[in-house]
This record gives C-alpha cells, structure tokens and sequence, in this order.
C-alpha cells in the first residue's frame, strides 16, 4: 500500500513508499485500544495512516493480545508488534500466536522479536547471558515454523525437535528485530526480514544503522535478501510555544539519553510546531527510514497526529 508520501527517491533498499505508523502508547488503558484503532483508520480526509504499533514491555499489556485487538477493530491497518522479547517466548509458542494472526488478517501483521530490557528479563528470572544467540536463533525458528518447514534447532539457547505448525500462514509475516547496538543490527540485516529502530534515534542514527545492517545482509548473499524494511519510532509533540515544547518533553529527553547513552542535544523527536514536525519526519524518511511510527506525547494523541498528517501534506 502506497500513500500521499509515497517517493521514487527512497534512499532504503526495500521500497519506494514512504509509510507513516503510529504506536498505542503502554500507558494507555487496553480497553481503549479497539477505539484508538478504529479512529486511527478513519483519521480525517488527508493522507492516510499506514500502520499501528503495539509494545509488549513488562507490567503493561501483552503484545500478541494487542495486536489481535486491533486487528480486529479495523479492515486496512496493518499491525506490528514492536517488540516480543526473546527470553519471554518459546519461539514454538511465538510461531503458533503470529500463525494465527497471520491467517486470521493475510497482509496486515508484522512479527516483531527482540532481546527485551535487561532490567526487566532480570526481574522474570530470564535474563539471557547469551543475548545475540537467543535473538538469532529465536527468529531463525520462528521464520522457519511460519514458513511451514519442519523445524529443528539444537542451539546455544533454542531447542526444537521436529516441530510442524498444523494450520501456517499461506502467506508467512514479516518478522522483524527490535534491535539498537550494531551487532544486533547486523545479526538483523543477516536473519531478520526488516528492523525496527527505537526513539530518540535520528537521521545519522538511520544512516549508520542501515551501513550495519547493511553489512550482515551482505554475509547472506552479495545482494542481501529481497527486502529488509527500516522502521524507525519518534516521538511527537506538536506545539508552537518553545517553552511547552521543552516542559512536555523533557522527561522523554532525560529517559532516552540514559537509555540510548547519548548527550541531551542528540536525542531525536518530531517536536515543534507542526512544519516543524513534518520536516523532522521527513528526514528520517530522506535518511532511509521506509516506515516511520509516531509516539505522541500527552494527551489527544490523534489530535496531534491529525496536524502532522496535515503539515506532512503541505510538504508533499
């Protein structure tokens, strides 16, 4: 699917479409998701949303749980899950939830696998000493099982003997890996069908991401494999008043530099008023990004989406 954004000129390497997402906040209340969703679907007259995301971080809500809700709720959206963690799921397990979503909604969802906060593994119990081998041979079975091979995998952290999914998608999902850190980036580029960047990170970030996941689609073949779709979180405050700009996103600034080790000034977000605001998205886009995915910040999230569509229609 194509929109008003759509370019010839796309710098990545998977398409020429530039598509605009936009995450479910963990904050939000779940029984709000078939709503947001709905709404999402049918936002204004103006360039239409491509994508919702949903996050399964640790406390909030379950991913595949999300998903299945949206889904649900709308006929066109295509729904990603950013992320899985890998040391929560049994990728036999993982297979089976994206299997069903899959068939249920042929084209409209993408499997998104990830190493999981540290922090948060380590509280479950199920920290990982072995974090790129869990990752890699995590989505290596999952892609395996959705294919509708029978699959066995006697690795570092993954063991499977002989496992067929009775009812696998005719058309397997995208999986992709929720990663940062350039290993993780070129384990991405050489298993993973796309990578899913986290916020904060900006146009050299998307740059430098693509050179290394760049280099582990080179490992696989000289061409890497067909496709491999960038897609990239940010943050979104739409605001003409400087200081407002500053107050609201303040907190998104302190948590993203500790988190990302980055100075303050390098933290990336569509923040601003709405010109502003496209012109920051677009760049990511410019830089490589085939999908970009909006996390407002604050209340009347749709609101503020609804503005940038609008600002990113005047820049079209």
């Amino acid at each position: 699917m194509t929109n008003a954004f759509s370019t010839s000129s796309s710098a990545s390497s998977a398409s020429a479409a530039r598509r605009i997402g936009v995450m479910f906040d963990r904050a939000r209340r779940p029984e709000e998701l078939a709503s947001f969703a709905a709404e999402l679907e049918n936002l204004g007259a103006g360039p239409q949303v491509d994508d919702l995301w949903v996050v399964e971080d640790l406390g909030w809500a379950g991913g595949v749980s999300s998903a299945t809700l949206a889904l649900a709720a709308t006929e066109r959206l295509r729904v990603g899950i950013g992320i899985s963690p890998a040391p929560l799921r049994n990728p036999a397990l993982l297979a089976m939830e994206f299997a069903t979503l899959a068939r249920v909604f042929p084209g409209r969802f993408v499997a998104g696998i990830g190493h999981g906060s540290p922090d948060w593994m380590a509280q479950v119990g199920a920290a990982s000493p072995t974090k790129l081998a869990l990752l890699e041979e995590t989505i290596g079975a999952v892609r395996g099982l959705l294919s509708g091979a029978t699959t066995s995998v006697d690795g570092r952290t993954v063991h499977i003997d002989g496992v067929t999914l009775v009812h696998p998608p005719a058309e397997a999902p995208p999986v992709v890996a929720g990663v940062v850190r350039p290993r993780s980036l070129e384990l991405s580029g050489r298993v993973a069908d796309g990578t899913v960047m986290a916020e904060g990170q900006g146009p050299r970030a998307v740059e430098a991401a693509l050179n290394t996941i760049a280099k582990g689609r080179a490992a696989v073949s000289p061409d890497g494999p067909a496709a491999h779709e960038l897609i990239v979180f940010t943050h979104l405050y739409v605001d003409d008043d400087p200081a407002g700009v500053t107050t609201a996103t303040a907190p998104v600034v302190a948590e993203y530099t500790e988190w990302l080790g980055i100075p303050r000034e390098d933290v990336f977000l569509a923040a601003g008023p709405a010109a502003t605001a496209a012109e920051r998205i677009r760049s990511l886009w410019e830089a490589g990004a085939d999908t970009v995915v909006l996390r407002p910040i604050g209340e009347n999230p749709l609101g503020q989406v609804r503005v940038a569509l609008a600002a990113l229609a005047e820049l079209a």
